[in-house]
């Protein structure tokens, strides 16, 4: 009998619930599968069927999410994001301080009209670009980049969260809310996150951090040469008469395959005066032909540069110090950052075939803080990656245009700057004001306006092609969410949030705090809950989930809902304290290498004084 009573629907229930926020705050395995393994285990105990399992990924909720990251790739690729960004940097110019209210303040009024996951994909490489123009450090802007994005929610599609609250009213037959209910709790939250963030950011950069950017000009070639250790795998080759390497391009001779080793480029003498030697430098290509007393800069390691001269019979030496990339004019190194939503990422080197797709080599990998220099061609890329490449100027400036894949960040070129906008700019600023006209005036249900105009970014060419719309959806965060939305059935179906829901009302109801407390004492109680559980698993999970316990209480204490759910919303969206919490906050963690520990220090103050604000303005704004 007591066993029987430990496998109730209920224990169940907590306990997949408890398994799957453990494997959430271990981060070792991805979280979309940890939610769809939730969602299996539910269905396989019955307690839910397998329509109630999927119907997370019909939700209107998550193919809104969908549609969202679309309209952001569009802004993104037709150049609006990047006119947003070079007006931020004239008008900040290179004030750290000004920078950083005009980032806080343009990323929320984005986050307003597009979600603020898309927001932060689209505005990071933009930010980290800036920073490196700038000659600032990055990690003081991501993190309130992506904190911005939440605090940004002025209207009902700014965050998942408030879609959910609203389809809860209007299924409980409430009054629906307008599409700027939310903006007066928008402004609350931005001018407190800019107040209080504005000093907590600074934590985030350490002083040497902060003195060594305002020492320097960006990185030079020197000094990425040093970073990598470069020179010392670099060598420089002669070509001999007698050479089978004569008269043969790099592609027929697959000198990468074979050894191991990577060809950056061929200096070569040109004329045939003895006394006057004419030298051309030509950045190496598959179509490059070996000629004789061609110079070949060479990197590897120096067991394969000896096994390839000896068997090509070649002469070698090393590159020294002094004399490492000093010589290079038409080309030059730089260093590029992998984005999150790269198309790139889990590929190789190889299969990418980065010389023919960006006409640049690759020198080297740092991932963290280790370098790899060696089988590189085989080394899977990751989200956060930064390569060292080598290129002409041109061919690297040309870079500033792949922002969707990776982010020049090494190397500021000033050609980067004079890249002209694209003319679908405006096709993709009309797309983007029609669809928030129909959503604020009801034209046509919210979703359908968004994939309308996720449709027409992909028609009127603000997008590529269709494929190009699939690569700029995180897929990971719609599978999280469209896997989490039915655990909130499932708290339906086994009386998880009554249960909750009426201990909240006993706890903190009329008989512990008093008739007038007791709004407050309740209030409080859904709002740290909301928050806490936040911390483990993702914003609109727990938006769903408390969604149905918050609305219940309220109507138990006989209260009116509405300041009970913009907390659970508002809650939802406004945790800190972790990178899982939010995608947002997840998306910045690797951009701006920032560690578990940046985040409490940084967002555990944020996110209680913030709660501590909205326990007190939310029931002004919509009364008890």
């Amino acid at each position: 009998m007591e066993f029987s009573s430990l496998l109730s629907p209920v224990n169940i229930t907590l306990a997949i619930l408890l398994v799957a926020s453990f494997f959430f705050m271990r981060g070792k395995v991805r979280s979309d599968l940890v939610a769809v393994c939730a969602l299996l285990a539910l269905a396989l105990t019955g307690i839910l069927t397998p329509s109630e399992a999927l119907a997370g990924f019909s939700n209107s909720v998550v193919i809104m999410m969908v549609g969202l990251f679309v309209v952001g790739a569009g802004i993104f690729r037709t150049g609006l994001a990047k006119m947003i960004s070079s007006k931020i940097l004239q008008t900040a110019g290179n004030n750290e301080n000004k920078l950083f209210v005009l980032v806080m303040l343009v990323t929320a009024s984005i986050g307003a009209f597009v979600s603020n996951t898309g927001t932060v994909a689209v505005m990071m490489p933009i930010i980290v670009s800036m920073a490196a123009s700038a000659n600032i450090s990055s990690r003081r802007y991501l993190m309130p980049l992506a904190f911005a994005s939440s605090m940004g929610m002025f209207t009902l599609i700014s965050t998942p969260p408030n879609l959910v609250i609203q389809n809860a009213l209007i299924d409980a037959g409430y009054e629906a809310l307008s599409f700027f209910s939310f903006a007066p709790i928008g402004f609350i939250a931005l001018s407190v996150g800019v107040v209080i963030l504005f000093f907590l950011s600074r934590l985030l950069v350490s002083k040497n951090e902060s003195s060594s950017n305002k020492k320097k000009q960006g990185k030079t070639l020197a000094e990425l040469a040093q970073e990598y250790q470069l020179q010392q795998q670099s060598y420089r080759i002669e070509v001999r008469y007698d050479s089978p390497l004569l008269d043969k391009t790099l592609a027929e001779l697959r000198i990468a395959t074979k050894y191991d080793i990577s060809i950056s480029k061929i200096v070569r003498r040109t004329g045939n005066s003895r006394f006057r030697k004419n030298m051309v430098e030509e950045v190496a290509g598959p179509k490059s032909i070996i000629q004789k007393e061609d110079i070949l800069y060479c990197h590897g390691d120096i067991e394969n540069i000896e096994r390839f001269v000896s068997e090509n019979n070649l002469f070698f030496e090393r590159v020294n110090d002094a004399e490492a990339f000093s010589d290079f004019q038409e080309s030059g190194i730089a260093e590029v950052f992998i984005m999150p939503n790269s198309r790139l990422i889990n590929r190789t080197i190889s299969e990418i075939g980065f010389r023919e797709e960006y006409n640049v080599n690759v020198l080297g990998i740092q991932r963290q803080s280790e370098y790899r220099m060696q089988d590189i061609k085989d080394t899977k890329l990751h989200s956060g990656d930064a390569l060292l490449i080598q290129g002409t100027w041109k061919d690297l400036a040309n870079l500033d245009d792949r922002q969707d894949d990776l982010v020049l960040v090494g190397q500021p070129l000033k050609e980067a700057a004079k890249v002209t906008l694209d003319q679908k700019a405006p096709v993709a600023a009309g797309i983007m004001i029609l669809m928030v006209i129909a959503m604020v005036f009801e034209i046509v249900p919210s979703v359908i306006a968004i994939m309308v105009a996720a449709v027409l970014m992909v028609i009127t060419g603000c997008l590529r092609n269709v494929e190009e719309a699939y690569n700029s959806i995180n897929w990971e965060s719609v599978v999280l969410i469209g896997a989490m939305l039915p655990m909130a059935t499932a708290f339906q179906n086994t009386g998880v949030d009554t249960m909750i829901s009426g201990g909240l009302v006993s706890k903190l109801g009329v008989d512990t705090f008093g008739e007038t407390l007791a709004p407050y004492a309740l209030l409080a109680g859904i709002y740290f809950c909301t928050s806490l559980l936040t911390m483990f698993i993702s914003n609109t999970a727990t938006a769903v989930l408390f969604t149905p316990i918050a609305l219940k209480a309220a109507v138990g204490m006989g209260v009116s809902p509405y300041p009970f759910l913009f907390a659970v919303a508002v809650a939802a969206s406004m945790c800190f304290a972790s990178p899982f919490s939010t995608p947002p906050n997840a998306l910045v963690m690797t951009a701006g290498r920032y560690t578990f520990m940046d985040y409490i220090k940084v967002g555990l103050p944020l996110q209680l004084i913030m709660g501590i604000v909205m326990i007190l303005a939310l029931p002004l704004l919509f009364p008890f």
